[in-house]
């Protein structure tokens, strides 16, 4: 069952994630976070730029935020710059956080109905299972970031739950 404070706990360890792996990312020079590897977004800064499109996306229609014009097939185009993509990725974790901290149970037990792009139709599904694809989709992400980072010759820190919640806590 998705509870509040899991949707609390997810958006904790989204932050701290993404905070570790732009640390090993600046560690990297601008041409090897925009090489080629052959991941699903190309490289690893279309992969990240990808990822905050898809959080974008999910917290228009969560909690209101702008929604977002640029096209999924556009969306590891979406910001160009490196500064600049740190700070929109630092600005919407600290929103995701303030959100998390909103969502009660029983909003998560309530559906949502939106156009998806996607599917091209209408759909409705449970928040509980939307809330769950928001945060799958950043950690399938994350780990082809990990990978592309990994390959690049940098490291990171641990990105285990389990090692990372007592280290977000203290």
């Amino acid at each position: 069952m998705i509870t509040p404070s899991y949707v609390r706990t997810m958006a904790a360890y989204n932050s701290e994630m993404n905070r570790r792996l732009y640390a090993a990312a600046s560690r990297l020079s601008d041409e090897e976070r925009r090489r080629d590897r052959g991941a699903f977004w190309h490289s690893l800064h279309g992969t990240l730029v990808h990822i905050l499109w898809g959080d974008g996306q999910w917290m228009s229609r969560f909690d209101g935020w702008e929604r977002l014009r640029t096209a999924i097939r556009e969306s590891d185009h979406m910001i160009v710059g490196w500064d600049e993509l740190r700070a929109a990725r630092v600005e919407a974790d600290r929103k995701i956080e303030a959100w998390a901290g909103k969502v009660d149970a029983a909003w998560l037990n309530s559906d949502m109905t939106w156009f998806s792009g996607a599917a091209n139709r209408e759909v409705t599904a449970p928040n509980r299972l939307l809330v769950t694809h928001f945060f799958n989709h950043q950690t399938h992400h994350r780990g082809q970031a990990h990978a592309l980072i990994t390959a690049a010759g940098e490291k990171t820190d641990d990105t285990d739950l389990f090692l990372v919640q007592p280290q977000m806590i203290a």
